[in-house]
């Protein structure tokens, strides 16, 4: 069924869980705890199509402005997903990584992430990185930060400092970037997400709401991807 090339790199912004729950007339919470099963649809998909890279947008800085009870809500799904994925995570060969600001999370959040970096380090069949209090802009504000630092002790010059430096400065150092974007329930935005490593990345918006992704959902996202002519600015030769 995909016999095209398949994007190495998968980026999700993991949008509708409040609609979704709203839809049914539930607390918001609820469909955040229904999304988790569409994060082992999307990992498991990942795999069967030979994706080498799959980064979620799982939890913004901004969603710290949310209420207290919700924010409550989304650490405590936090750990209690990685109790109970971490295993399977591990058998399946995903090494998973956390990107963002961790000094926010709750003391049982942060050891629940470095539990599942941990015991995850050794696996090379998909790299799953979670982007948890995780802004963009800030993200290449701290590139900045450490780039005049370098700067300031001598280590790198300023001629030295160009788009290949602040890449290797970003927290999506170690891999290429996102081929494909996937964003659900519709809405046409990036919301402060990878706005460096997605310059060139094909969009593909889905009205489906996030707890309601599947792999059949992955896949129609990678044909439609298999449709598109990438020519990274370039024109194609006739």
């Amino acid at each position: 069924m995909l016999s095209g090339p398949i994007p190495r790199h998968v980026a999700i912004i993991m949008d509708g869980n409040g609609r979704w729950a709203s839809e049914r007339r539930l607390p918001r919470p609820f469909g955040h705890r229904a999304g988790m099963k569409a994060v082992r649809e999307a990992v498991e998909g990942a795999i069967d199509a030979g994706v080498e890279v799959l980064t979620l947008f799982a939890f913004s800085e901004e969603n710290w402005s949310r209420p207290a009870p919700e924010i409550s809500a989304l650490m405590d799904l936090l750990e209690e997903f990685i109790a109970k994925e971490v295993a399977e995570l591990k058998e399946q060969g995903v090494r998973v990584h956390v990107l963002g600001d961790r000094s926010r999370l709750t003391a049982g959040g942060r050891a629940a992430v470095e539990r599942v970096e941990h015991e995850t380090a050794g696996n090379q069949k998909l790299s799953l990185n979670l982007c948890i209090s995780y802004s963009s802009r800030a993200e290449i504000a701290r590139a900045a930060r450490l780039l005049a630092e370098e700067v300031l002790k001598g280590t790198k010059k300023l001629e030295d400092i160009d788009e290949e430096a602040i890449r290797a400065k970003l927290y999506t150092a170690s891999w290429s970037d996102p081929d494909l974007l996937i964003r659900t329930s519709g809405e046409q935005r990036l919301s402060n997400f990878l706005l460096w490593q997605l310059a060139y990345a094909e969009l593909y918006i889905t009205p489906v709401l996030w707890p309601d992704f599947n792999r059949r959902t992955l896949v129609d996202a990678i044909l439609d991807y298999q449709r598109r002519d990438r020519r990274f600015g370039k024109v194609t030769a006739s």
